[in-house]
């Protein structure tokens, strides 16, 4: 996006985001401390859980700051970018129209099974995802809140309508014939945002469609971008989940991104604990009491045999 225009700044600002790295910024801690530390957190100040891709990886859905996370061979789109270039719309949708049928055929694995029983228990205050899969949601996680929408829904950024992610797909095979068939992509190669990368003739070759309502093709998928805000409701109903909560417990996430990381900004203010649990380090290590650096999957697994 050229300098001058303006949502230069807020474009700028957002490829910050995406290109922080996060690295190790507290000693390790012995596994059997942080992993026994976390369970007597599971077990007497039910936490708020805040999760991020690192819970999915298992469903075959790629995370993107791990060791073979995204952002090492792709960045995502700025909102900035969605918004205010048509060309940059056409070249998502064209990417999404491939990449999204691998994450529609995700399902939910150990991971998100355990979290959403928790959740019906009651041991948890609420589970926060910055995941835009909807695999928590298939689990069946009780009150859970998708911080940052989901897949699921397709928006009109013109009159404001909403489609089901399905029908509008639908309706790009109608208008793409052959086109699928003909793509050669690599499914290992699929984003978490649900795109993959493609040539220019792919995107070329690739035909949009029109909203249902008012016939704008300035369709965007229901999910906040970098450089985009989290809407007020989502932002007032994790507030009340971090009411109720007693700690705060990081889960498959390195909380690069502020709309996670603030929980633990805010429950470090309140006085509450904070857990990581993550295959790498997270932007909250400094200030968590507990720190365990491995496997989510299983180690939900060892969690949940001893509550």
């Amino acid at each position: 996006m050229r300098p001058g225009h303006p949502a230069a700044n807020g474009h700028q600002a957002a490829l910050r985001s995406i290109a922080r790295i996060v690295e190790d910024a507290a000693p390790p801690q012995d596994p059997v401390v942080a992993r026994e530390g976390i369970l007597a957190l599971l077990r007497t100040r039910r936490p708020l859980v805040i999760t991020g891709a690192g819970v999915s990886t298992d469903s075959g859905i790629p995370d993107y700051r791990g060791p073979q996370g995204s952002l090492r061979s792709h960045r995502p789109m700025t909102y900035q970018e969605f918004r205010h270039d048509a060309g940059a719309r056409r070249r998502y949708w064209a990417r999404s129209f491939v990449g999204w049928r691998q994450m529609d055929a995700a399902v939910p694995n150990p991971a998100h099974h355990t979290l959403a029983r928790w959740a019906g228990e009651g041991i948890l205050a609420g589970v926060v995802t910055q995941n835009v899969d909807g695999l928590h949601a298939a689990a069946g996680t009780e009150g859970l809140i998708p911080l940052h929408g989901d897949l699921d829904r397709v928006v009109c950024l013109h009159c404001g309508a909403v489609e089901d992610r399905r029908s509008f797909d639908a309706r790009l095979v109608a208008a793409n014939p052959g086109y699928l068939e003909a793509v050669q992509v690599d499914p290992l190669l699929v984003n978490p945002d649900g795109d993959v990368t493609l040539d220019q003739r792919w995107v070329d070759r690739f035909r949009q469609v029109g909203c249902l309502v008012c016939g704008s093709e300035e369709l965007k998928p229901d999910v906040v971008y970098f450089g985009e805000s989290v809407p007020a409701a989502r932002k007032a109903a994790a507030r009340e989940a971090f009411e109720r909560a007693g700690s705060v417990l990081a889960v498959g996430t390195s909380l690069a991104v502020m709309s996670g990381y603030k929980f633990v900004l805010d429950a470090e203010r309140a006085g509450k604990p904070v857990a990581t649990l993550n295959g790498g380090p997270t932007r909250a290590d400094p200030k968590a009491r507990y720190r365990w650096r491995t496997r989510v999957t299983p180690a939900l697994a060892w969690l949940d045999a001893r509550l």
